[in-house]
């Protein structure tokens, strides 16, 4: 058994995980970063196969205020490419670069349900004022990359007159946490209008949340090279910086009483501090609380608890397409994201109701009635669909196109599916669904240029991941929060009831995405510098 000197382990190698390892490697401050998969990156990730990139997650990356000035403070060089979003519905697609994207695509709404168009105005006028918000809160380089301390221009010039505007624009944001869905039935009692806006976004989304991603379409920023060049960057910066990155190491015991981990191989790792960084029900599994007083014992049984009866948020299923179609062919229909939605009549409740209804039966629910629900499903959801090459022309074949394909699909249906043995089947009629659905409406002769087809589901996330649920943003929103949910305690959110332990990420923070994860991984490193000093 190998017992490794005491340091600050992270155990994750995620953005948020990377985050952590950059800044405190940078104040010289020993590292150790555990990663279980062989890749750095978590769900942000790039592979190629057939000589076709693909992105394993995220499809692009939000700025927010904080990718951007992250990675110069951090003396990183990575070429962003701008990459806007089109949303489509039908045959009418509306480029949504900028805040003119709002107004055009307000038109559509308005010429595809003509006698609801006060109400189609009601609900944009909404918009509008949270997109003014929205570039209050995110269009300010967040001030914990600049070194406002010391820059005294910066501090009375552009951060202080910024912060009384941030904090009432937060206000405002706290008091929209009513669902989306809920929420858009104060302004037009039409289903269809109503789902055609809101199923975009995962179940019981908040409305500010939701309805801010009319400005984070024009936000989205996507490495040269794929999403996975953002991780792999961050990585080589520990690296440079004397960290150390070990993969394929699967951590099954935490010991807080003698401050060791120990992985799968049984190697243990001795820590000053840890940081967790990977999902949170896998920390309360393996924690070893035999040593720890009956106080903290308590403590971290009632965290268990409360971790252990959540859910993680919503799942997708993502079809992978080599097609031979040159990228300008493409280009002609839409940017290189697309939010497309087939029809106009939308979800009502066949994604909740209906299938929640057909799951409850568990066993008794014939496999036949289930996939018809699919096809009906894959004919009335919003596809997310990204086209890497149309962002950088050498990430595919030349004259051929990669394509992700993917939209919300419930891992209770997987979990299901593959009890019953028919997990496999399942996955082939969603691909034949999927690409039917595409050939006969936004991209019509798809079917017949294919020549690299594959596919991945809510368990292959949670298996390739080891992510509650097969989730991609910690935490649903359809049970009380179980992380922090408020924009002005995120600094707390990387405490947890053991003493020098912390934790970062999306499973962190409520709602989350890359952003958040980078953000608490900063104030997770940030936390053990200060208390380091203090000693």
């Amino acid at each position: 058994m190998e017992h490794t000197r005491r340091e600050t382990l992270i155990i994750g190698a995620g953005l948020s995980g990377l985050t952590a390892a950059a800044y405190l490697s940078r104040a010289g401050h020993p590292v150790r970063l555990l990663e279980r998969t062989g890749t750095v990156g978590g769900l942000v990730t790039s592979f190629t196969r057939s000589g076709y990139l693909f992105d394993t997650g995220a499809r692009s990356i939000e700025n927010s205020g904080i990718i951007r000035p992250m990675l110069k403070d951090l003396g990183i060089e990575l070429e962003l490419l701008a990459s806007p979003v089109t949303i489509g519905v039908e045959s009418q697609m509306v480029d949504m670069a900028s805040a003119d994207g709002i107004r055009e695509y307000r038109k559509v709404l308005e010429s595809l349900y003509p006698d609801h168009t006060k109400e189609v105005r009601r609900i944009f006028r909404t918009i509008i004022r949270v997109y003014r918000e929205m570039q209050v809160i995110y269009g300010f380089e967040n001030p914990v990359f600049k070194n406002y301390r010391t820059d005294r221009h910066y501090l009375f010039t552009e951060l202080l007159p910024w912060v009384g505007r941030f904090l009432l624009a937060v206000f405002r944001m706290e008091r929209m946490q009513e669902p989306i869905d809920s929420f858009l039935t104060k302004f037009s009692s039409h289903q269809s209008l109503n789902d055609i806006i809101g199923q975009h976004f995962f179940k019981r989304t908040p409305a500010f949340f939701a309805l801010g991603y009319f400005y984070v379409y024009g936000d989205y920023l996507y490495p040269k090279g794929g999403t996975g060049e953002l991780p792999e960057s961050l990585a080589q910066k520990v690296l440079d910086n004397g960290g150390v990155i070990q993969r394929e190491v699967d951590i099954i015991s935490v010991d807080p009483g003698d401050k060791t981990v120990r992985d799968s191989r049984g190697n243990s790792y001795s820590y000053d501090t840890l940081i967790w960084c990977a999902d949170q029900k896998s920390l309360y599994r393996c924690l070893d609380t035999s040593a720890l007083d009956e106080d903290s014992a308590e403590q971290v049984r009632h965290q268990t608890d409360t971790v252990m009866a959540s859910r993680g948020g919503d799942s997708v299923f993502s079809l992978f397409l080599g097609v031979d179609i040159p990228p300008g062919v493409f280009g002609e229909i839409t940017n290189a994201h697309l939010f497309y939605t087939p029809t106009r009549q939308g979800l009502g409740e066949v994604h909740l109701t209906e299938l929640k209804e057909l799951l409850d039966q568990g066993n008794s629910t014939e496999k036949g009635v289930l996939l018809d629900w699919v096809s009906r499903y894959c004919e009335l959801t919003t596809y997310e669909v990204s086209i890497p090459s149309l962002r950088d022309s050498s990430l595919s074949p030349e004259g051929k196109t990669a394509l992700v394909v993917s939209f919300f699909l419930e891992y209770d249906l997987f979990r299901l599916a593959q009890k019953s043995g028919w997990e496999d089947e399942l996955r082939v009629h969603l691909e034949q669904e999927m690409i039917r659905v595409l050939n006969t409406s936004v991209f019509k002769g798809l079917l017949d240029t294919i020549e690299l087809q594959f596919s991945s589901s809510p368990l292959t996330i949670e298996k390739r991941f080891n992510t509650s649920e097969g989730g991609i943003t910690g935490w649903t929103f359809e049970k009380p929060a179980v992380a922090v949910n408020r924009l002005m305690k995120i600094a707390s959110a990387v405490k947890t009831p053991l003493a020098d332990v912390y934790q970062a990420g999306q499973w962190t923070y409520t709602p989350a995405g890359i952003p958040t994860a980078i953000l608490t991984g900063w104030y997770a490193a940030d936390t053990i510098l200060h208390e380091r000093a203090q000693r």
